[in-house]
């Protein structure tokens, strides 16, 4: 009993490791080298004196402390972050029941019976009661991996494992982004807000003006009529972004998983402290950090241990069963000696003809260059949208200081406008034009300021930053 027992261990010890999938390499990124230079680009010389994406956490990103505990609250409430962590365990679960296929299953039973012949069907012609007490210990059905087809389908569970990981913390990631990106966007509607709430009042008390010399027949009736529409254009304004202001609430709450308290609301993009830098790094072999794209190579490399599973329904496959007991006629004698009991029963099963097992094998290949490609494409879509982010961040604040040049322009022209009104120099007309300019110009550098607010969040999450990926070794805790 001993010896093949022996044996068949030497054999899985001999064959631990090997499998017949592919060697698997990593594929060519297909993308350039280097990220885009040019005009559009930022100037790559203090990049040295800035953190890499991946070394800087949420709560360096945000320096803001309120904004800084909004994110504290979708990390801990968000539903969808939630259900990526308990993707994360099922899968989890599923390569452990996986890998528990390459161990033996021990089973102990114990059996008890007692039987009675008549004599007319006993071989002495009297009648016999017959007893019969056993216990088994044993291995049933234990697949002995020479081929490696266990071991390619444990290292596919741990692939799938480990991309469901990576596709939790690029779920972190993306709410970590989206949280900012949404107390942004509040910040800079409030701000939005209060400039149309204080542009309405000026224009209450432009019209009122205008009234009292249309009154005394010192301004025509287009003049009150142009003063109207002025008042009016900027009640729609406030109507415009009362809804977005409730509207963008409703966006945070839905992303922290509930009502964010007022105390930790801004009042505006001044009272936000703006996020970090980070530096994007000279080579795009940066993007190989990043969640989606390690989520898709530990899916390629989950396909290529597929194709070791295919491969290995070629050849037999040798299980073992093996049982060792006691048994005996009386309870008593049950673990006396010369009552031990064994069987041994090795089965080998050989394929001989099975075009399923062909069609199989050319499915598995077919399934690696789908992902393969996927893989890439991930990679090249990363290249993009980091590229875009460089782009914004090397012309957003020319645009900033340009648009804050011109609110200072129009405002100036606003103030010589009214004077010229009031002194009867020019029409109403002039107020109206210089007036509509000021607060075109206002509203928009408000809305380059929170591109340029927004880019450091998206910078941040093209280039991956933010936690680490899980380890290989982890899946087998």
């Amino acid at each position: 009993m001993k010896r093949p027992i022996l044996l068949a261990a030497l054999l899985l010890t001999a064959t631990a490791g090997c499998t017949m999938a592919p060697k698997y390499t990593r594929p060519e990124a297909e993308v350039p080298v280097a990220f885009p230079e040019g005009a559009a680009y930022p100037d790559t010389t203090g990049w040295a004196d800035l953190p890499a994406a991946t070394d800087v956490a949420p709560a360096g990103l945000y320096p803001d402390l309120r904004l800084q505990q909004v994110v504290d609250l979708a990390l801990a409430r968000n539903l969808d972050l939630r259900l990526a962590a308990l993707n994360v365990e099922r899968v989890r679960a599923m390569y452990k029941i996986t890998g528990a296929a390459m161990l033996p299953s021990l089973t102990a039973s114990a059996s008890g019976s007692r039987s009675q012949t008549p004599g007319d069907l006993s071989a002495t012609g009297a009648t016999s009661i017959d007893s019969r007490y056993g216990v088994d210990v044993g291995v049933a059905s234990w697949e002995i991996d020479l081929f490696g087809r266990l071991r390619s389908e444990k290292n596919q569970a741990m692939e799938q494992y480990l991309a469901s990981e990576e596709g939790r913390r690029g779920a972190e990631l993306s709410l970590v982004s989206a949280v900012g990106q949404a107390y942004l966007k509040l910040a800079a509607t409030r701000e939005q807000l209060a400039l149309a709430r204080s542009t309405l009042a000026a224009q209450q008390e432009a019209f009122a003006l205008v009234q009292r010399q249309y009154d005394v027949g010192a301004a025509s009736a287009l003049d009150l009529s142009r003063a109207q529409t002025q008042v009016s254009a900027a009640e729609v304004d406030i109507a415009s972004y009362t809804r977005q202001e409730a509207q963008d609430r409703n966006a945070l709450d839905l992303l922290a998983g509930g009502p964010v308290p007022e105390a930790l609301l801004p009042a505006d993009l001044a009272a936000v402290a703006p996020p970090a830098d980070v530096a994007p790094g000279l080579s795009s072999a940066v993007l190989l950090g990043r969640p989606d794209v390690m989520a898709a190579e530990h899916q390629l490399m989950a396909a290529n241990a597929q194709i070791g599973v295919a491969r290995a329904a070629f050849f037999p496959r040798i299980s073992l069963t093996a049982l060792v007991g006691t048994a005996s006629a009386a309870l008593s004698g049950l673990f006396a000696s010369g009552s031990d009991t064994w069987a041994f029963r090795p089965t080998a099963t050989m394929p001989i003809f099975d075009l399923r097992t062909t069609g199989a094998l050319k499915l598995t290949q077919a399934e690696r260059e789908i992902v393969l490609a996927r893989y890439q494409q991930t990679i090249q879509t990363a290249f993009r949208e980091v590229s875009d982010a460089l782009a914004t961040k090397g012309t957003i604040r020319q645009q900033v200081d340009a648009q804050a040049r011109l609110v200072d322009a129009t405002s100036t022209a606003y103030d010589l406008a009214q004077l010229r009104y009031r002194s009867g120099a020019d029409s109403y007309l002039g107020v109206l034009d210089a007036q509509r300019s000021m607060y075109a110009a206002r509203q928009g550098l408000v809305g380059l300021k929170l591109a340029e607010a927004a880019n450091k969040v998206q910078l941040y999450a093209v280039l991956g930053g933010g936690g680490t990926a899980a380890a290989p070794d982890q899946a087998q805790q």
